[in-house]
Order: C-alpha cells, then structure tokens, then sequence
C-alpha cells in the first residue's frame, strides 16, 4: 500500500477546531485527502452496498460521486464537520469516521461518519478510531499524553434499528438518551432500512421510509469521573484483525 496513504491534507479541512493526525499503537486517523483517500474508500467499500443500509446517504457508484456528494457537498461547506481517513498500523486503509454538528457556542461535537471497511469490522479498529477521536474532544488541552479540544459534549446518533452501532456507542461509554421518532425521511431505491412502520395514507413522499433516529452521549463530568479509563480499557482488549 502506498504510503502516500498516512498523510493527511489540511487543505481540504473547514473545521471549527484545528484538525490534527491522532494515534495510538494500532491505528492512526488522519485529514481525509481527496487523494488518495477517495479511491481507496471507494474500492474497499463498492462492494458492500450494505454499510450504508443505515445511513441516509450512499451507496456510491463511483469516487467522483463521493466525493462531489459527501465530502463537497456536505462536509467541506459546514465548519461543523469534518473527515478522518483511518489507518489500521499494518499498514492499511480501513475507513473513514469523522465530527459533525460541532457547536462551539455551546462547546460540543458529534461522532459519525463512521464506515469501516469489512475486513478491520470486528476487529480493534473501530473503537481504537472512536476512542481516539473522544479522548481529542474531552480530553483538556493541559493533558499531558494526549492533549484535546476540552469539550463538555459528545453526542452519537444511530438509525433505533442499528443494533451494532449503538451497542459500539454503549460500549465506549455513550448513555442512551433517547429516541427521536420519524426524525429522517430516507432516500428512495438505495437499499435503507426504515422503521418499519407503515406510512399514513395520503404521505405526500411514500416511497421514502421513515427513520427513527436514537441518540447517546457521553460529557465531560463522566468523562473524568472514569469514562477515560473506561474507554481506554476497551481499546487495549479488542482483538486483533480478523482473519
């Protein structure tokens, strides 16, 4: 794999916060870069349509259309967002995770974006990656070992139905809150998984299902009451890449 690859782009970064390369021993996610990024997301994940089932957004039929829809269309324009390419230390490409609705008025992020490629899924990758971008939001910028932004809110939403996902969430720490229902009206003949529940007769969109939406969180007093320690514990016991 080239390793053209571990280098982040800082030019295709609009972010409220500044956006620095993080890692530990077993991954490290850094600025997503058009190139080479875009490619190597795009040919990992073209067949497994399903890693956006939950999503309102994708699949896509090409790098292109990523590009111009995702990381044009929607992250660079908002300040409140923004995009990691995740590198698994072997080394290799293994996804992308990222921030959204960033509100620094009231000093607090999200973390989403999240797609792992198949072959780092069950592996130490994914709660490595989140756990890195969670210790850069909480942590206090005086932290000696891995100084952070200092926020006081991460939030995590998932589709009510995506099981994995919010059981990711709990694990790291994230509490349930709630759920917010019909929160999303999903795009038509892409393959999204819905609510299930039948639309009233008359919808002015019915080939677009419903998504109940649930929402978590972890803040800064739970954080430094355990919720780092905690967190940390989870990323050193994942296993290994999966075979």
């Amino acid at each position: 794999m080239d390793s053209s690859m571990v280098v982040g782009d800082l030019h295709d970064v609009n972010f409220h916060f500044p956006v620095r390369e993080l890692q530990n021993d077993r991954v490290k996610v850094v600025p997503f870069a058009t190139a080479p990024h875009a490619e190597l997301f795009f040919q990992g994940s073209v067949n497994y349509p399903e890693l956006y089932q939950y999503l309102p957004y994708g699949p896509y039929k090409s790098a292109t259309e990523f590009v111009e829809t995702l990381i044009e269309g929607r992250i660079l324009p908002n300040p409140g967002n923004t995009l990691y390419a995740i590198i698994d230390k072997t080394p290799d490409f293994a996804g992308v995770i990222g921030y959204l609705n960033t509100d620094v008025n009231n000093i607090k992020t999200e973390i989403g974006f999240i797609k792992i490629l198949p072959p780092f899924q069950r592996t130490h990758v994914t709660t490595n990656a989140v756990g890195l971008l969670m210790q850069y939001a909480l942590n206090q910028p005086s932290h000696v070992h891995a100084p952070g932004l200092g926020l006081r809110r991460v939030q995590w939403q998932a589709n009510a139905l995506n099981l994995k996902s919010i059981r990711v969430a709990e694990r790291m720490g994230f509490k349930r809150e709630g759920t917010l229902r019909w929160d999303r009206a999903l795009p038509a003949d892409k393959g999204k998984v819905g609510n299930g529940a039948q639309l009233r007769e008359g919808d002015p969109e019915p080939e677009r299902v419903g998504r109940h939406t649930t929402i978590l969180a972890t803040c800064w007093d739970e954080w430094e009451s355990g919720g780092r320690e905690g967190t940390l514990c989870v990323m050193a016991h994942q296993e290994g890449r999966r075979q």
